[in-house]
Order: structure tokens, then sequence, then C-alpha cells
């Protein structure tokens, strides 16, 4: 019977040996140094949000400058 025929094949999962050779294919074109890197920024890049997301409430930003809605009024 052709695979393009069997009702039991699921074009949308992969096994675990598809996913392990698409990442020795990137292994091997990438190579492990410029993954590593990649893995590091991506890394800092993702607590910096997090940090980000945190916040400090509403603190404003040092060296801004603080609008007076009162001055209008005088």
């Amino acid at each position: 019977m052709p695979l393009f025929l069997a009702k039991d094949v699921d074009m949308g999962s992969l096994s675990i040996w598809h996913w392990l050779v698409v990442l020795l294919i990137v292994v091997l074109v990438f190579g492990t140094k410029k993954l590593k890197n990649v893995g590091e920024d991506l890394g800092s890049a993702v607590r910096g949000f997090k940090e980000g997301m945190k916040g400090d409430g509403e603190k404003p930003a040092e060296g801004g400058r603080v609008i007076d809605n009162d001055a209008d009024k005088k």
C-alpha cells in the first residue's frame, strides 16, 4: 500500500528520529560554537525580558523629565 493512502500516518507529527536528524543537520551546518553563542544570546534576552516585566512600580526613569500637571493651574 502506498504511503499516501495509509490512514494511520499523521503528517503533522514527527518522531524522535526525525528530530535527531534535523538536529544533526543543524549542528553540521552551523557548528557547535555558533549554536552555543546563539543559545547564550537567547538566554540573556529572555532574562532581560523577565526583569523588564517585573518592573519597579511607577518609578520614573533616571535622568528623565518630570512634568508637573499643576503648572497650568497657577
